[in-house]
């Protein structure tokens, strides 16, 4: 059952909005990467446990954020959380030491997290009474904002910018976007009874399905996210000004896959999809792996970006066919578990970089794609063409 509110045209919008809003702020700190990496003098191994601390993070609210979506509607999260995310940005830029980046970063996590869900929530809640599919485009705005963050990182750091005052200038765009939206959306409260409250007495196992899928496609996402300026900067030898071209042709692709995506789920299924999206991921990083060389891995990593940006929407939409769980449990059980691979899979990558080189830590995340190709033919719920 459904509480609601009234709703306006500019819901769709405003949803919109808050994903680029939360995918500016993730890609902002993903541009500086590199720079803080080189300021603190981190090493790769020592970068990978700063990254494996947003996972931990993010499964501190796995439970909570189902519990308060649920109760309160994802709208009260977004409204009264969403700024928190940001500041926690700001406080990156600020951070003069390893340790306290590392405390940071948890928090970073946490609140991160929480605002993924509740606007994935929100998003579903959107589709359900406009009758739109907009759940693709909408992971094209993060995307497109993930694009726009590359951009405005290459130009904050080719005019000497520090940090911090890009982080500032980042934190008033999203505080602007945050306080047109957050007048503009749904408050959909869906009560279940009590013993279906909890994310764990919900779990099914096409739910667990579902966040395996999520996890093997965004490990291999936060992977491109955080570890492809390091890559073309240590393996391919680019010059620095051209460092930053793998991240680029990476989410240009992905962010235009997203946008026509609802077109294609519609015409060949979330199967035949997948399965195409999880080859042209592990192609694109075995291309990297065995010719690391600057034209080569650019198109390599767009053939990453396109195969990327089709999984997470399709396991997405797919939740909603799961009809014995509420969508707001369900949403927060799929989209935690997919995006603890979104934050385990860079702190991966450093530790096996460390260890060994960074073309082995792509090469295993190659076999992700493969993984997820085998999974996705397998599910009952693909099955259909639906």
């Amino acid at each position: 059952m459904q509480d609601r509110e009234s709703y306006n045209a500019k819901m769709p919008t405003a949803c919109f909005l808050l994903f680029f809003a939360h995918g500016l702020v993730f890609s902002s700190w993903a541009s500086r990467i590199p720079v803080i990496k080189n300021a603190l003098s981190i090493n790769e191994a020592e970068l990978g446990t700063l990254l494996l601390l947003m996972p931990i993070g993010q499964l501190s609210t796995m439970v909570l954020a189902g519990k308060l979506i649920s109760k309160y509607g994802s709208s009260k999260i977004i409204q009264n959380c969403f700024l928190i995310y940001p500041v926690f940005l700001l406080l990156i830029g600020l951070s003069p030491s390893y340790w306290v980046l590392a405390g940071v970063l948890f928090f970073f996590g946490v609140s991160g997290n929480l605002c993924n869900i509740a606007m994935n929530t929100q998003a579903i809640e959107i589709e359900s009474v406009t009758k739109k599919t907009l759940l693709s485009s909408y992971h094209g705005a993060w995307c497109f904002a993930g694009l726009s963050g590359a951009v405005i990182g290459m130009l904050m750091i080719s005019m000497n910018v520090g940090t911090f005052y890009h982080f500032v200038f980042t934190f008033v765009l999203v505080g602007g976007l945050w306080l047109y939206s957050r007048n503009h959306l749904t408050n959909i409260i869906h009560k279940v009874e009590p013993q279906r409250q909890s994310i764990f007495k919900s779990v099914n196992p096409t739910l667990v399905g579902l966040g395996i899928i999520g996890f093997l496609s965004m490990a291999i996402e936060g992977a491109m996210f955080d570890w492809s300026g390091v890559y073309f900067q240590t393996i391919v030898k680019a010059p620095e000004k051209l460092v930053i071209m793998g991240y680029t042709s990476f989410i240009l692709m992905m962010t235009l896959g997203r946008f026509i995506g609802n077109r294609v789920i519609e015409k060949y299924g979330k199967r035949m999809v997948l399965q195409t999206c999880g080859i042209l991921m592990s192609g694109g990083l075995f291309l990297s792996v065995f010719f690391p060389e600057l034209w080569i891995c650019t198109i390599a990593f767009m053939i990453i970006g396109l195969g990327g940006s089709l999984s997470v929407p399709s396991v997405y939409s797919a939740v909603g066919q799961v009809s014995t769980v509420a969508p707001s449990i369900a949403l927060s059980f799929v989209s935690s578990i997919s995006f603890l691979g979104f934050l385990m899979g860079p702190p991966l990558i450093g530790y096996i970089a460390e260890a060994f080189d960074l073309r082995y830590s792509y090469g295993l995340f190659a076999c992700f794609g493969i993984l997820l190709t085998i999974i996705s033919g397998r599910m009952k719920i693909f099955k259909s063409k639906s």
